[in-house]
């Protein structure tokens, strides 16, 4: 029960987000203007104020990078030795391969403060630093792989790469606390300021980004990357949380990251590289809804 009244705030706010989508308010182009906004600066505010002033030192730091990208690199491995039978078209697979790595930080975030407090959203930022750069660089390397990049595409990608928000402000914020520097004056309370908006607006706005008719499709790649996201995924990184003694609040955050739905820019990555948008689309609205019920059973057989 505790876990559903800690999520259940962060799923309404979800659905608050498809409803608020359907409706078409407040209209124009005001969602894709603050999806920027969440990305580039509240976002990475949230990181740099979080992981400048965090003790790190609470976190175990090499168990959890075990965990977490040990269990990616795995899936990673098994789903291009799987290649030809998932999904033998190249835009397919690239899609399949980022629905079933992909993960959405904000819900992550959001999850392990709701979670554990404090400590939990420390350790949830740690993991966001650890996984969003290995992510991303799997995924660049796939489309690579699967040769569907165009002319140019690769330049472009690797300029994502390195200037991504999300790992600058990791970059930055640890660099703030190993160096002791933190957040001098007033600089503290107003990236705390900033950071606070972050979640709830980022909850709502991947509501908004879910696309009801992308559920029609129904295809053996949807539910073949639903099944090694959901459930593939979390159960390794429990095995290994348990075979590495993570403690009680690493263990949460790591299955948490580990189950949760792929990320709504992974549409965008689909788009501009070639792969399948339209199955991406599908995956994303697919394993956001089921998510709902995943995550907290997840969460409960940990407990």
């Amino acid at each position: 029960m505790e876990i559903l009244d800690a999520l259940g705030p962060l799923f309404l706010l979800i659905l608050l987000g498809a409803l608020l989508g359907r409706l078409g308010l407040p209209g124009g182009d005001f969602w894709p203007r603050l999806e920027r906004l969440i990305y580039y600066l509240l976002f990475p505010a949230m990181l740099v104020s979080t992981l400048a002033q965090a003790e790190i030192d609470r976190v175990p730091v090499a168990r959890l990078a075990l965990v977490l990208l040990g269990s990616m690199l795995i899936v990673a491995t098994a789903l291009w030795w799987q290649r030809p039978r998932l999904a033998p078209r190249a835009a397919t697979f690239t899609s399949l391969f980022q629905g079933s790595l992909r993960f959405n930080t904000y819900v992550g975030v959001a999850g392990g403060a709701a979670l554990h407090g404090s400590l939990g959203a420390t350790t949830a930022a740690v993991a966001v630093a650890l996984m969003v750069p290995v992510v991303n660089v799997l995924c660049v390397l796939c489309f690579i792989g699967a040769g569907t990049l165009g002319p140019g595409s690769l330049a472009r990608s690797l300029r994502a790469l390195a200037s991504n928000p999300l790992i600058l402000a990791c970059l930055g914020g640890i660099a703030l606390n190993l160096s002791g520097a933190g957040l001098p004056g007033w600089s503290a309370p107003a990236m705390e300021l900033l950071g606070r908006t972050a979640l709830p607006l980022g909850l709502v706005a991947v509501g908004v980004a879910l696309r009801p008719l992308a559920l029609l499709r129904r295809d053996r790649a949807v539910w073949a990357t639903h099944a090694v996201k959901l459930l593939l995924m979390p159960a390794l990184v429990l095995v290994l949380a348990w075979a590495l003694g993570l403690d009680g609040v690493s263990r949460d955050v790591a299955l948490l990251f580990a189950a949760l739905p792929t990320a709504t820019s992974a549409y965008i990555l689909a788009r501009q590289l070639g792969g399948d948008a339209e199955l991406m689309a599908a995956l994303i609205t697919g394993q956001t809804l089921l998510a709902m019920l995943s995550l907290p059973l997840w969460l409960s057989l940990a407990a």
